[in-house]
C-alpha cells in the first residue's frame, strides 16, 4: 500500500530542497511542515506535532502508512515524532540523535560552542552565519562538482526560526530513547559529511530497534542532492521490504 511521507527540512533550508527528490517518489503520497517562520523551539514543536497527528487522524481511514523523512535538523524532529510512536517508519537524511557533543567526540557532532556561536551571530548577520554553514555541507570534490549550485537561496527562514533552530539542535538529545522507538529506520548518510558525523548514524543503529543504512562514499551533509534517482530507489526498496514482513500474503 501507498505510504504519505511527512517532509521535515534541515536547518535555514526551505522544503523545495526535497523538490527533486519527491519527482522520484510519485508512488507515495507528500506532505510538508513549514517551520521557517517560527518563534520559538516550542513553536517548531507544535507545528511539527500537530502535522504528523492531524496526517495519522486522516490515513487511518484508508489504513495508509505514515512515513516522517527528514534531514539533519528535520532528522532531529523525525526521531522526537518516532519516540512519541506517531511514525510507522523513519527516513533519515545525514540524521543525529543529538547533535552537540562534547569536544572530543567530533565523530559524533559538533561542539556546542560552535552553536552558540552561530546563535550570537545570527542576530548580527544572519546570512553570514548561512553562507559559513553552507561551506560546510559538502566534501570538497562536491563543491568542484557544482553540487552548491544546486541549492535553494539563503534567506527563506526568518531570524527568529533561525535561532530557535539552533536552539533545538543545542537542545534535544534522544539518545537514551532510541530504543522506544520500534518502527523501522532508513538512515542515508555521507561517509565525509562533517555536520553529522557518519559515526551519528552508526550510533543511532546501535541503539534503535529496526535500522537499515544507506551509506554513500564520497558524500557530506547533502547525501540526497544530486543523487535522486539513486536515493529514492534506496528508499522503495527499503519501504517495500518492510510492507512484505508485515503482510502474510508474502509468506
Amino acid at each position: 500500500m501507498s505510504a504519505t511521507i511527512l517532509w521535515l527540512t534541515g536547518w535555514s533550508m526551505p522544503d523545495t530542497v526535497f523538490d527533486r527528490l519527491r519527482a522520484e517518489l510519485p508512488d507515495f503520497e507528500h506532505v510538508s511542515v513549514d517551520y521557517s517562520q517560527a518563534e520559538t523551539p516550542e513553536e517548531i514543536f507544535e507545528r511539527v506535532e500537530y502535522a504528523a497527528a492531524k496526517r495519522v487522524e486522516q490515513d487511518l481511514l484508508y489504513r495508509k502508512p505514515l512515513l516522517v523523512a527528514g534531514w539533519s535538523l528535520g532528522a532531529l524532529l523525525a526521531l522526537r515524532l518516532g519516540v512519541q510512536g506517531f511514525a510507522d517508519g523513519l527516513v533519515l537524511f545525514a540524521g543525529t540523535a543529538r547533535f552537540t557533543c562534547p569536544a572530543d567526540r567530533r565523530d559524533l557532532g559538533w561542539p556546542d560552542a560552535y552553536v552558540r556561536q552561530m546563535i550570537a551571530s545570527t542576530g548580527r548577520d544572519r546570512q553570514a552565519v548561512e553562507e559559513l554553514f553552507r561551506r560546510s555541507l559538502f566534501t570538497d570534490a562536491e563543491w568542484e562538482a557544482g553540487m552548491g549550485e544546486q541549492l535553494p537561496p539563503t534567506g527563506s527562514w526568518s531570524c527568529p526560526a533561525l535561532i530557535a533552530g539552533l536552539r533545538i539542535l543545542r537542545a534535544e538529545d534522544y539518545v537514551d530513547r532510541l530504543p522506544l522507538i520500534r518502527e523501522p529506520v532508513f538512515l542515508v548518510h555521507g561517509h565525509d559529511d562533517k555536520v553529522c558525523p557518519y559515526g551519528a548514524a552508526e550510533e543511532i543503529a546501535a541503539r534503535a530497534a529496526q535500522v537499515e543504512i544507506a551509506a554513500w562514499a564520497g558524500c557530506g551533509h547533502v547525501p540526497f542532492l544530486g543523487r535522486e534517482a539513486e536515493v529514492a530507489k534506496a528508499i522503495r526498496s527499503w519501504w517495500h521490504g518492510q510492507e512484505s514482513k508485515q503482510d502474510p500474503a508474502s509468506i
